[in-house]
């Protein structure tokens, strides 16, 4: 997969998320730990980008794993609250003007320029 793909696949992966945090919100249990979701190395994308190697040394794509690290560790927090059962603080957590949805934002819109000139 080239890195267009890669990072197509990425923006798709990344807003799925947000269907699962609010799935454990409602339930209060997930597939997945909190450990595994804070882990930027461990999705997909993590992976290919940690196997870069010099491709991963331009500046758009050091952007996107520092906001790739950002947001797995925020998802980390949402998904905390919704496992201790603090629905209404992992449902602000979770908000489009929290942490998670300005950093989904900025990753999102970070991976589109790095695509285009890819």
């Amino acid at each position: 997969m080239d890195i267009k793909e890669q990072i197509k696949a990425a923006i798709g992966a990344h807003g799925l998320w947000k269907g699962r945090l609010k799935s454990a919100i409602d339930t209060g249990k997930s597939d997945v730990t909190v450990a595994a979701v804070q882990s930027d190395h461990d999705c997909a994308f993590g992976k290919w980008m940690d196997g870069l190697g010099a491709e991963g040394n331009c500046a758009k794509c050091k952007t996107c794993k520092d906001l790739h690290f950002k947001f797995h560790a925020a998802a980390g927090n949402v998904l905390a609250l919704a496992l201790a059962g603090k629905k209404q603080e992992a449902l602000k957590a979770i908000a489009t003007d929290s942490q998670f949805g300005k950093l989904s934002t900025d990753l999102t819109r970070a991976l589109m320029e790095w695509s285009q000139t890819a």
